[in-house]
């Protein structure tokens, strides 16, 4: 069986004033079908610190940002979770040697050390999706689509997707566990657990 590795990088424009999400599934689904392999895996990475990758379904609706409405709930709940950097000395990164190496790397000012809200969102949300491909396609479900995410504000910026496809060319034996059968993970009570108590009879007789 052969064992195959296909990678490529999708680059990107993101515009700086707020976050921007990405919708990259129709890229996603392209380097798939070029790749040649049949079934596998295909990981999603981000190659910068303030990005995360998100596997979700499309809710269509865009508000006057360009953000679809499930887009802006999440970027509401990080807010809370993680506040916009909106005030110099708000967290404690960036510190002066941070800010001086900044510098020395020609960054083009001290206010691009500012985006301490979107390495903290990124740690929270994560830098990378792992999804499945079974005979040749993507196993999204029927909803999802793939967004790359950056948190980083304070400038626009290009950016870069790392995407690797590893699997084989070849078909695969039948997929099913246990023939299919449907897994019961729900509670299974014992019977002194099910039997009958003083306290319920009392209410039931009421």
């Amino acid at each position: 069986m052969e064992f195959k590795v296909y990678q490529k990088e999708i680059e990107l424009q993101s515009r700086g004033w707020r976050p921007t999400f990405h919708d990259i599934s129709k890229e996603i689904i392209e380097i798939v079908k070029a790749s040649g392999v049949k079934n596998g895996t295909v990981t999603i990475a981000s190659h910068h610190t303030t990005c995360s990758v998100m596997v979700q379904e499309c809710s269509h609706d865009l508000d006057k940002y360009d953000m679809e409405y499930l887009q802006h709930d999440i970027l509401n709940i990080m807010r809370k979770l993680v506040p916009d950097y909106s005030e110099e000395n708000e967290y404690m990164h960036p510190g002066p040697i941070h800010t001086q190496f900044g510098r020395f790397v020609n960054e083009p000012g001290d206010f691009t050390s500012l985006n301490t809200d979107g390495h903290l969102r990124s740690v929270f949300f994560g830098r990378s999706e792992a999804m499945t491909i079974k005979d040749g396609v993507l196993d999204g479900g029927e909803f999802a689509h793939v967004y790359f995410i950056d948190w980083d504000q304070v400038r626009a910026r290009r950016r870069q997707v790392n995407v690797t496809v590893m699997g084989t060319t070849e078909d695969v034996e039948d997929r099913k566990f246990n023939n299919g059968e449907v897994i019961n993970t729900l509670r299974k009570y014992t019977p002194e657990e099910k039997a009958d108590d003083v306290h319920y009879t009392l209410q039931l007789q009421r």
